[in-house]
């Protein structure tokens, strides 16, 4: 089956996420699928979820923190700014502080707490995840096409969802727990909602933005994962392995899109040496590809003349994963 005839034969698969090593075409992949989609007719979002985000340079454009930005017809693209989304998260805590204490200022220890928690090395995975979770909730676009950080990341992003629900689980239902002592509280004071009451509430809102963002991740229905791969051992190795991590989180694998093959048309022609015995290397690997993910290799992506940035060279990368820009459902 190719490519094409996956997207064709599974309409319903409207949240499409491309994995891979770092450096091998993922970002490209993701806006070329993009592309193609919004010459369908159909509204599309590509997003990176990757703080080393390149959709800007790919388009050409300048996108970064700058929301959903209309690249052309049906096709927009964001890249996440972590940075301000954790400044956002820092004023949303303080106001929660003096509303819910009755405040005018934030104590200075709290406010030094939440300026330490602000550098965490978590807290960026976090930020740019709560995005995630307001984009594919908000509903907007037929399709979300996310361009995925590096494997390793990627597979810290995916468990994010399982982690934070299950922490989640357990401290609302201590806060549950908890309801029965506050009622005293709330007889005292029949207008005002208790502070546990607040609490428990904000943490059952996450809880369901959670939930909705980790459902989709894994409704086979609804999401397909591509993996990205060039014909080279290690990457055949690690991606293996990769897979075999995915599929503990129940992410739905689609399948396997093969970039950067030398075209075969050119051992007709009068090439170096060196070439052709790459294009000899890259023979025995492309069979090691198919054998070791049979039946699942979608693409063959041919390596280009020149770097794929730009709507025309786009154009000709979509054609090279789907063929023309006839229909798709």
């Amino acid at each position: 089956m190719s490519l094409r005839e996956v997207f064709e034969q599974n309409p319903d698969r409207r949240y499409i996420m491309f994995g891979g090593k770092g450096g091998l075409g993922k970002t490209t992949f993701s806006a070329a699928t993009a592309y193609w989609l919004a010459k369908q007719g159909k509204k599309v979002l590509v997003f990176s979820v990757d703080p080393q985000a390149s959709l800007s340079d790919i388009f050409k454009r300048d996108i970064f923190g700058k929301g959903p930005v209309e690249i052309m017809p049906n096709l927009y693209a964001q890249e996440i700014d972590a940075d301000r989304r954790i400044r956002e998260y820092q004023q949303e805590i303080r106001q929660k502080i003096l509303d819910m204490y009755g405040l005018e200022e934030v104590p200075e220890e709290i406010e030094n707490y939440i300026q330490a928690a602000a550098a965490e090395p978590a807290m960026e995975e976090s930020a740019i995840f709560d995005e995630v979770v307001d984009i594919v909730v908000g509903g907007k676009y037929d399709y979300y096409i996310y361009d995925l950080v590096p494997l390793g990341h990627a597979l810290y992003y995916l468990s994010m969802a399982s982690v934070y629900d299950e922490w989640i689980d357990k401290i609302t239902a201590l806060r549950t727990e908890m309801q029965e002592y506050s009622q005293v509280a709330a007889v005292m004071q029949r207008n005002k909602e208790t502070e546990e009451d607040q609490i428990l509430k904000e943490l059952q809102y996450i809880k369901y933005r959670i939930n909705t963002s980790s459902s989709i991740l894994t409704d086979k229905l609804k999401t397909a994962f591509f993996f990205v791969l060039v014909p080279e051992e290690m990457i055949i190795l690690d991606t293996q392995k990769a897979a075999g991590m995915f599929a503990k989180f129940d992410v739905p694998l689609a399948g396997y899109i093969v970039n950067r093959v030398i075209p075969p048309e050119l051992a007709q022609q009068d090439i170096p040496e060196y070439l052709r015995n790459r294009m000899e290397m890259q023979r025995g690997y492309l069979t090691k590809i198919d054998q070791t993910f049979s039946g699942h290799v979608l693409a063959r992506v041919p390596e280009f003349e020149s770097d794929i940035t730009g709507l025309p060279m786009i154009e000709r990368m979509a054609e090279a994963m789907f063929g023309s820009m006839g229909g798709a459902q």
